[in-house]
């Protein structure tokens, strides 16, 4: 899972940052709203934390702006000390998707943005995906390789329609497991074996496999050009 925290509190981000890292996650951070704004804007984030006072520009209005402006559903969660229902309705009313007061517990945020993660990928897929000759129908949840149906387990075609969501993407193993198994528990072996299982489903005489590892990162889906037809 890839994360923007936006947060002015230097001890608070980086703990926040130091934790989410340690569990496997890709994580980017700013110090002030109006940095956080233009980082989300030019890459891309599974999920966003958002301290509402911000300088520069606060929380609530980074937010709107994003919803607004930049037209994102990234999912955002709001972090803040401030415990008022008032506050929360601000906060839910600017476009943010959950809400945490502090002081809280760094399991129960990577908690709630795994599952912000995981709801809003299953709202994106409303459409086919293609990567090359490879295809995945999300309503059907069939895949093909070269018009042939590849048969894979779901948990498989889970983390393949990750991966041709954003394709030539470096994706960490932490984040393949919590996009495979959410909260269940789930080791670097199971993962492997469910790579494997898509690499060899896969397979094609002469070429190279589409899914490719990255050394001491993750995995990556290879998007190659399709030879011309002669």
């Amino acid at each position: 899972m890839r994360v923007l925290i936006v947060e002015d509190d230097i001890g608070i981000a980086s703990n926040l940052h130091d934790y989410l890292e340690s569990r496997g996650h890709a994580v980017e951070s700013a110090t002030d709203g109006l940095t956080g704004y233009r980082m989300a804007v030019a890459q891309e984030f599974d999920a966003m934390v958002l301290d509402v006072r911000l300088p520069r520009l606060s929380g609530l209005d980074l937010c709107r702006r994003l919803r607004a402006e930049a037209e994102l559903d990234t999912p955002v969660l709001m972090l803040t000390a401030m415990v008022s229902l008032d506050d929360k309705l601000s906060g839910f009313s600017s476009g943010a998707d959950d809400y945490l007061v502090k002081p809280y517990s760094l399991r129960e945020v990577e908690a709630r943005l795994l599952a912000l993660a995981k709801r809003h990928k299953g709202q994106v897929i409303q459409h086919q995906l293609k990567v090359g000759d490879l295809v995945y129908d999300p309503d059907r949840l069939v895949v093909t390789h070269g018009g042939e149906p590849v048969r894979l387990p779901p948990k498989c075609i889970r983390i393949l329609a990750a991966m041709m969501q954003s394709p030539n993407r470096v994706f960490r193993r932490g984040e393949l497991e919590a996009i495979a198994w959410g909260g269940e528990l789930a080791t670097s072996e199971t993962l492997r074996a469910h790579i494997h299982l898509l690499r060899r489903a896969l397979a094609r005489d002469g070429q190279a496999n589409p899914i490719e590892t990255v050394h001491s990162v993750g995995y990556r889906l290879a998007a190659r050009e399709q030879p011309p037809v002669a």
